[in-house]
C-alpha cells in the first residue's frame, strides 16, 4: 500500500474515534457552577436605559422629518 492511501484513512479514522474515546475517558467532566454571591440588577437597567433610548430615538426622528416640510413648487 502506498502512504497517499493510508494517511487518509489513518486521518478519517482518528477524527472518528476521538469523540467516542473522549466520551469514554470523562465520565465526569461536566462544568460545574460559579457560587453567587450577591445578584445585581444592572441588566434590568440596562434594558430600560436602551427602551428609553429607542423611543427618544423614534422620537427625534419623527421631529426632525416632520420639520422638513420644504415643499418648493418645481416647473418643468
Amino acid at each position: 500500500m502506498k502512504f497517499r492511501n493510508v494517511a487518509p484513512a489513518l486521518a478519517a479514522m482518528a477524527l472518528v474515534s476521538a469523540p467516542v474515546a473522549a466520551e469514554a475517558a470523562g465520565a465526569d467532566m461536566s462544568r460545574a457552577e460559579a457560587p453567587v454571591e450577591r445578584s445585581s440588577s444592572l441588566a434590568a437597567q440596562q434594558n430600560t436605559l436602551v427602551f428609553f433610548a429607542g423611543i427618544a430615538a423614534v422620537i427625534a426622528a419623527v421631529i426632525f422629518l416632520a420639520a422638513d416640510d420644504d415643499d418648493d413648487a418645481v416647473s418643468v
